[in-house]
């Protein structure tokens, strides 16, 4: 059996170093073509990492959070293919000394079964063991027989209607689903009534203020998603030329047809807001004035008869804008269901580059935070940005009359080489005209 190595790839990007985050493997296991050993942070997104051997992980040459550059080992492997290529000196070397630190490494709790190390060389002794992933049979037999009791009520009790991606969001927001009620068909939990809940219950959780740390100053280094987004944003707001525009709408219609669609059967299930009406509202824009649709290059105009829709999510890494591709062929249903795709992915760090890549225009809904209203700064190769505030009920003049309206403001970004002002005012009246009366997307 030879012995190869994985070095850190490029994962499309043209990335020259990224951060180990999680392994999915250690030392022994035996691994199979294209399995996942894993997860990488680029500059980017997470990305998980397949193996192109098939074997059995001789040592793992990197820890969790590391800084690793690409084209350096991470992994060595045991090959047992018969076209393996032969030994690495270097790397048999280095897995020697891995051996060698193991078999010196003291007995755990007297159980006779060396630490798995990780990343451990011949003088590495001061750096911690990798903690275990999964409980030993050992260990799950020795638990408590306490827990068996703690978990019987709820086993008693009615149980809980929800796909696991709503229960993985549920967790995020640590969410009780018990506590949730319902609004599916029956019974079941969808993602708004997550949602819903803990709006709720963030108001009391807002009520308390944490005290000062102790610590005068936090250092966070600036590295991976939060870099990429500052060194993006400065290109783009310093070699794009800004201007906004912004028109304050009455969506009334817009939250009565949203209201429709969540009591239709046809979109049972699927998580609907005002930001699915937004982005078929763009489109439809979009088509009117082609020319927001664009890329700037030094030689040319490059015009979009595409449309690949970004949509900013902030993330606990950072801020990312991946896009539905050819957004532009979608039916509603199938755009609804694109959206939530897109948001769980980026929620769960599972977005690509490539899900990032080749957007169009975008979409940034400071609604969803309370907000009225703001001046987003361009995605880079992109002309137009859209964000959409809150909405919520004001004073509005209908037929001379002052009546309580749902209303929101839109405002847009462009890039001035390329959109001119009478053309940033169309799309954003034709935009507008949209969220007024939705019936505009039936022609």
């Amino acid at each position: 059996m030879a012995l190869v190595s994985y070095p850190l790839p490029d994962v499309g990007e043209g990335l020259t170093e990224a951060e180990i985050v999680a392994w999915k493997v250690a030392p022994g296991d035996t691994v199979t073509l294209n399995q996942v050993v894993c997860e990488i942070e680029t500059a980017k997104s997470l990305v998980e990492l397949p193996c192109p051997f098939e074997g059995v992980v001789e040592a793992v040459l990197a820890e969790e959070g590391d800084t690793v550059a690409v084209g350096a080992p991470i992994l060595t492997i045991r090959d047992a293919s018969p076209d393996a290529p032969e030994p690495d000196p270097v790397v048999t070397e280095v897995s020697e000394a891995v051996s060698d630190a193991e078999s010196t490494v003291a007995q755990e709790d007297g159980g006779g079964q060396p630490k798995n190390l990780v990343g451990y060389g011949a003088g590495s002794e001061e750096k911690p063991a990798r903690k275990r992933r999964y409980a030993s049979t050992e260990a799950l037999a020795s638990a408590p027989a306490e827990a068996a009791d703690q978990k019987a009520p709820i086993q008693d009790s009615v149980p809980v209607l929800a796909k696991p991606p709503i229960r993985a969001l549920a967790k995020e927001l640590e969410v009780d689903l018990s506590q949730v009620s319902p609004t599916g068909i029956g019974g079941e939990i969808l993602r708004e009534d997550v949602m819903r809940h803990a709006e709720q219950a963030k108001v009391f959780r807002n009520i308390d203020t944490p005290g000062w740390p102790s610590e005068r100053e936090e250092h966070i280094p600036v590295k991976g998603v939060r870099k990429a987004i500052a060194q993006a944003m400065v290109s783009s707001m310093f070699s794009a030329p800004h201007v906004s525009v912004f028109v304050d709408v009455d969506a009334t219609r817009t939250m009565e047809f949203v209201k429709r669609l969540k009591a239709s059967p046809e979109f049972a299930g699927i998580r609907i807001s005002p930001l699915l009406v937004m982005v078929k509202a763009m489109i439809w824009a979009v088509q009117r004035n082609p020319s927001v649709n664009s890329t700037w290059t030094d030689d040319e105009i490059i015009v979009h008869h595409y449309v690949n829709m970004g949509i900013a999510a902030a993330t606990p890494r950072g801020l990312i804008v991946p896009n539905i591709k050819d957004a532009h062929t979608m039916s509603l249903r199938e755009l609804a269901a694109a959206l939530e795709a897109l948001t769980l992915k980026a929620r769960e760090g599972k977005t690509t580059p490539e899900d990032m890549s080749q957007g169009t225009i975008t979409i940034t809904n400071l609604g969803s935070f309370g907000v009225d209203t703001g001046t987003p700064i361009l995605n880079p190769g992109e002309v137009s940005i859209v964000a959409l505030g809150t909405i919520k009920p004001k004073p509005w003049v209908v037929d001379g009359e002052v009546l309580p309206r749902m209303v929101t403001t839109v405002a847009a970004s462009f890039d001035h080489r390329v959109v001119d002002g009478d053309v940033a005012s169309r799309f954003v009246a034709d935009v507008a005209s949209v969220m007024e009366e939705p019936a505009l997307l039936l022609d």
